[in-house]
């Protein structure tokens, strides 16, 4: 598009050109690695948030002994503080579309790393049982607010063609935080392990005094000016942005002809695609058994027989390196693929895991037991960590319409939480009712999810966000 060239907007004036004058008349340029150097720095500011959501999830694991013994806890009250991280998860669920919309993404960011820092500090200096919840829900309403606010963010931020890529880096740096939080919690005390938990918080902070704000969110604002500065420092300077801008531009000027999104809204038909696939996905991601086999990885080693600390170092570990890979492949395999290959991988893992249970308490083969449940736990973790640990939320940042996006990525999230409470709550009742069980039905969840996949989920590789949604949409 030549640099000369006005995009009109009914009654309105032609918008500022945004190319400089040194590349009018010039084709446009691929970036390069320099030119894209602002979306990688802010992406790596941005899963600072990611990599304290993961902090907070591993905290409870390697502290438990040592919290319980210095503050006198008994194992209820312990166990509350361990589960009320999902209730502060849910209040900030409900609350982070909003404010993203009102404040921006850098904003409720910088809210997100205020109520973590309080939480930390809160826990750091406990004394009783009342500041370390305290603490824990200050740090769980962070985590929820992070949990939107990151994969939108970058989604937003990103160009097209590295979209997937950089918003599963949310996802890997959870699991590295959380893998991190274990090791060096087996180092130091749980009072420094909370202290340690701010320094994701204040990088963050830090870093998002010089990354700009996502120029999507500024072109609904009204703020011309500092749109196209964002965009272009985004793109860097020798990047032709104009068709980029205008595409934006026209999109928000559609949806500023239909009314303020609330949430009865969502439920219209022009949504509830969109809203089906994201919810379907995180019901799905949850209910699949991911927070039984994550929390509860070292009782069901012993269950089996298997040394437990072995098998952890070794499920964190492949965890993270498979989440690193999986990154690499998103926007070139495609978000679709990734995620059938997934849940099938998650229904051999639950299998593999189910059996290892059945053969032992049949006496059939007791000694492959352990050998069973290694492999179920590593194929599972794997299969996870390839695709629907972290698809569902980059696809849920790709397919929601600017103007509903804030109450929709609520919504979603919403339910993301309360399915893992759910799974968290359920696992050791459905233990108790059948391991093997228990197993048995996790795979039978995700071969509906396998089907939910291939039936009603779009690729979005390689389409901008307005394309996406407009082909949602149409359909």
């Amino acid at each position: 598009m030549a640099g000369k060239q006005d995009v009109e907007r009914g009654g309105e004036e032609s918008r500022a050109p945004l190319l400089t004058a040194a590349n009018e008349g010039q084709p446009s340029k691929k970036s390069s690695n320099e030119d894209r150097f602002m979306v990688y720095l802010s992406t790596f500011v941005a899963v600072s948030g990611s990599y304290a959501f993961g902090s907070c999830i591993g905290y409870s694991s390697p502290t438990q002994f040592a919290i319980r013994r210095d503050i006198n806890l008994s194992l209820a009250e312990y166990s509350l503080f361990g589960s009320i991280l999902n209730f502060g998860a849910i209040i900030g669920a409900i609350t982070c579309g909003q404010m993203a919309d009102k404040v921006g993404r850098k904003g409720a960011m910088i809210v997100s790393s205020g109520f973590c820092t309080i939480g930390w500090l809160s826990i750091y200096i406990a004394e009783d049982a009342l500041l370390l919840d305290i603490g824990r829900l200050a740090t769980g309403y962070g985590m929820g607010v992070f949990s939107y606010v990151v994969p939108v963010f970058i989604s937003e931020i990103a160009p097209k063609d590295l979209r997937g890529a950089l918003t599963t880096l949310h996802q890997l740096m959870i699991v590295t935080g959380v893998s991190v939080s274990f090791v060096v919690g087996m180092l130091v005390t749980w009072r420094d392990l909370a202290l340690v938990g701010i320094v994701p918080c204040a990088a963050l902070l830090v870093g998002l005094s010089v990354i700009p704000e996502s120029p999507r969110w500024l072109a609904r604002q009204g703020k011309q000016t500092e749109f196209e500065a964002s965009l272009r420092r985004l793109r860097g300077k020798n990047a032709d942005v104009s068709a980029e801008a205008a595409e934006i531009q026209d999109n928000i000027e559609t949806l500023e002809r239909l009314p303020k999104a609330r949430l009865l809204d969502l439920f219209q038909r022009r949504y509830l695609s969109s809203l089906m696939i994201a919810v379907g996905l995180m019901v799905f991601q949850q209910l699949g058994g991911i927070n039984g086999v994550s929390f509860y990885t070292s009782s069901i080693f012993e269950a089996a027989g298997f040394p437990s600390d072995v098998g952890t170092v070794i499920y964190a570990v492949l965890q993270v390196m498979i989440t690193a890979v999986a990154a690499t492949f998103m926007d070139k395999a495609g978000r679709k693929p990734l995620l059938v290959i997934s849940g099938s991988g998650l229904i051999l893992g639950s299998l593999l895991i189910g059996s290892s249970f059945y053969v032992k308490e049949h006496g059939l083969a007791s000694d492959a037991a352990p050998a069973l449940a290694l492999s179920g736990v590593m194929v599972y973790i794997g299969s996870f960590s390839v695709g629907m640990g972290a698809i569902p939320w980059v696809v849920m940042s790709e397919i929601f319409p600017l103007n509903i996006k804030g109450a929709a990525g609520s919504f979603a999230t919403l339910v993301y939480w309360s399915g893992s409470w759910a799974c968290s709550y359920t696992f050791n009742f459905l233990m108790s009712w059948s391991t093997y069980g228990s197993f048995m039905l996790y795979a039978a969840v995700n071969s509906l999810a396998v089907v939910f996949v291939i039936k009603v989920v779009p690729e979005t590789k390689g389409r901008t966000l307005e394309q996406i949604q407009a082909a949602i949409s149409s359909s």
